[in-house]
């Protein structure tokens, strides 16, 4: 559902909406989410495992600590390819939600930054692919697609660092599933067709 209307958002800014009704509709959106979070007893409670993860160790903020554990105990190399001790029994779904703190665990913080950075030049391109698009469809097609993997990308991210409350994201082109890396491989197989013929028609 986050993704989803994030997905909206940027689309229809993208697409050339008026400012004006995409403001309106952040404000309503925002406002009964909320709503949501704090006047139900499930947003509340999710709200404040988010907040004070520590409070709640063996309930549900262990998930939130045990990936914070495992990216702090990388430090700047990593304890070694394989190395990691979070992921055996500590850290719930390592290989899926939240590999990026194995990988931070095992590789270290500058093994990290080069996947977020190889991440920035992937979306980026994405973007550019999309803007000198010879059609508007096309366009719209590679940037809607090239949001799909931004969003899900900083998400994770965020999860994984605690930066918003858990949301069950994988991370593209490294969580664990078949499906899902057949999905984004085919979503950049798109893009890529896009570029080659923006090429083509540019000479």
């Amino acid at each position: 559902m986050v993704i989803i209307t994030l997905i909206t958002f940027i689309m229809l800014y993208l697409g050339g909406a008026k400012k004006l009704y995409i403001i309106l509709m952040g404000i309503f959106g925002s406002a009964g989410l909320l709503a949501l979070m704090l006047f139900t007893e499930h947003g509340k409670k999710r709200i404040t495992v988010w907040l004070h993860p520590e409070n709640f160790v063996q309930t549900e903020g262990w998930q939130p600590l045990q990936s914070l554990y495992a990216i702090g105990s990388g430090g700047l190399w990593g304890v070694g390819l394989g190395q990691s001790r979070q992921k055996h029994l500590y850290l719930p779904e390592p290989q899926n939600d939240y590999i990026f703190s194995i990988l931070c665990e095992e590789m270290g913080f500058v093994f990290a930054a080069a996947v977020l950075l190889l991440f920035f030049l992937l979306i980026w391109r994405g973007y550019y692919i999309a803007r000198y698009a010879p059609r508007r469809f096309a366009a719209m097609l590679a940037a809607g697609l090239t949001t799909a993997i931004a969003v899900q990308v900083l998400l994770n991210i965020a999860v994984v660092t605690n930066a918003v409350p858990a949301t069950g994201v994988s991370l593209p082109f490294f969580s664990y599933g078949g499906t899902s890396l057949t999905i984004f491989m085919s979503e950049m197989g798109v893009v890529l067709n896009i570029s080659r013929y923006s090429y083509i028609n540019r000479n």
